[in-house]
């Protein structure tokens, strides 16, 4: 058998369940794992050995009943679970303990899962690169200097060393999707709406760009743990009005036909990004599907509208977490204000929402499943995004094909594709509102003809 922190969720379940391990000896295993290899990552900021140990003591004294019974998870520090800080990784925050878990950690427990960990993130999930003043940086597993990226970027090199078989993050600039592809797991971001977002420290109601773009979603090293992890998180919720029940599944598409994202106006894909791309075109059309190059409607219009509506809200929002963030950071936000202008009328920003995420439906009618880059950038040294000439570029250079998924509420798979060069690359895979299935079988198709790379031992 392999080692324990090897295994799938889905696997750890089933070993419990036939009562092959118990979950005791399934938390343990992640525990030593963690003692083993965090102080060479710094992903996993606080950990909750007596009461991860206690719970699966229960859980081994009876029946399994969720389908998570007695496995361990980890929780992105800007998630509320009770019994540890929501801290956003600022300083300020280190000691705000919520009185209610977060609905996607709540419904994680009814499962029967047991949260043994919380995660690291960049100030305020700012960044697409996970370091603060509290916690201080998370460290890429594959690489120490490059970014692991941000901002759950403590969930995936947690993943990505074993230490967590399934983790929560969220996302409203590719959060999700960005530290999946820098350490080699796979992650979903889920459509807006579809699995609720809550906290119970004030301030309670956000503004637009959150209600319109932030999502809550699974991380994990493997499709088949994504598709179950949205059956566990999804649907209504009163504490979030965005968020309702729909279907799971919906009708298979006439054709199954997939769209490689292969030219993107300005951006330099790289090789290695171009070839793994490719290589799930032809595993998919030898799994029956017909695959053409195509490119989606207006990419540079949608990077400037999700910047817009970031904006509206930055611009009263930045002088307010001022005194909590770093000056670099400030700087760099400051600039993004400025990039997109603020002033601009919201109704125009919203209209042009609304028809953009039009366009592209119409193009998921021809192409249910699009394929493309997760960045259109190899990652970069860890601090590069604060530099004060440069960053904002870097920042907006990075992620032309993950704005999508923000402003139009898309739901996206990043896959890992195996290696280039000693480092993950990966793919990201779009299929249009409330078809995450869709997108999900593209993924499970294609991982099933690429090695699986992680967990790994970091590099020291």
């Amino acid at each position: 058998m392999s080692k324990l922190y090897e295994r799938t969720a889905l696997e750890l379940a089933a070993l419990i369940r036939s009562k092959e391990v118990s979950s005791r000896e399934v938390v343990q295993a992640h525990l030593d794992r963690i003692s083993a290899v965090n102080g060479h990552v710094n992903a996993v900021t606080v950990v909750l050995a007596e009461s991860a140990l206690k719970a699966a003591d229960a859980a081994d004294a009876r029946e399994a009943a969720g389908p998570l019974h007695g496995v361990p998870f980890t929780i992105k520090e800007n998630i509320d679970c009770v019994g540890s800080a929501t801290t956003n990784g600022v300083p300020a925050l280190a000691d705000a303990h919520p009185t209610m878990d977060a609905p996607v950690v709540a419904r994680m427990k009814a499962a029967g899962a047991i949260p043994i960990g919380r995660t690291n993130l960049p100030e305020m999930g700012l960044r697409l690169s996970t370091d603060n003043p509290l916690r201080g940086r998370t460290l890429n597993p594959w690489h120490t200097e490059l970014t692991a990226g941000g901002s759950s970027g403590g969930e995936a090199a947690a993943l990505a060393t074993g230490m967590t078989p399934f983790g929560l993050g969220n996302d409203i600039g590719g959060s999700l999707r960005n530290p999946a592809y820098c350490c080699g797991i796979t992650s979903l971001k889920p459509t807006q709406g579809r699995i609720p977002h809550a906290g119970s420290m004030e301030p309670l109601d956000a503004g637009i760009a959150v209600q319109a773009m932030l999502v809550e979603g699974p991380m994990t090293r493997s499709v088949a743990d994504l598709r179950m992890g949205l059956s566990i998180l999804a649907g209504r919720d009163i504490r979030d009005p965005r968020s309702v029940d729909a279907p799971l599944i919906g009708a298979q598409p006439h054709r199954r036909r997939a769209a490689l994202v292969t030219y993107i106006n300005g951006a330099n894909i790289p090789e290695a990004t171009l070839a793994a791309i490719r290589q799930a075109g032809t595993i998919l059309a030898a799994a029956g599907w017909e695959v053409e190059e195509a490119e989606p409607p207006e990419l540079e219009q949608v990077s400037q509208i999700w910047g817009n509506v970031l904006s509206i809200d930055f611009a009263d929002l930045v002088p307010q977490i001022q005194p909590m963030i770093t000056a670099p950071l400030h700087t760099i936000l400051s600039q993004l204000v400025s990039r997109f202008d603020p002033n601009v009328s919201n109704g125009t920003v919203h209209a042009e929402r609304s028809r953009l995420t039009r366009l592209w439906s119409a193009f998921f009618a021809d192409y249910p499943v699009a394929i493309g880059p997760t960045w259109t950038r190899l990652p970069w040294p860890a601090s590069a995004d604060l530099d004060p000439v440069t960053g904002l570029d870097l920042l907006l250079d990075t992620i032309r094909f993950i704005t999508p998924g923000n402003v139009l509420g898309l739901p996206s798979v990043a896959l890992p594709m195996g290696l280039a060069d000693g480092l993950p690359t990966g793919i990201q895979i779009y299929a249009d509102l409330w078809r995450e299935d869709l997108a999900l079988d593209a993924a499970q198709a294609i991982e099933a003809g690429v090695a699986r790379t992680t967990p790994i031992d970091p590099v020291t």
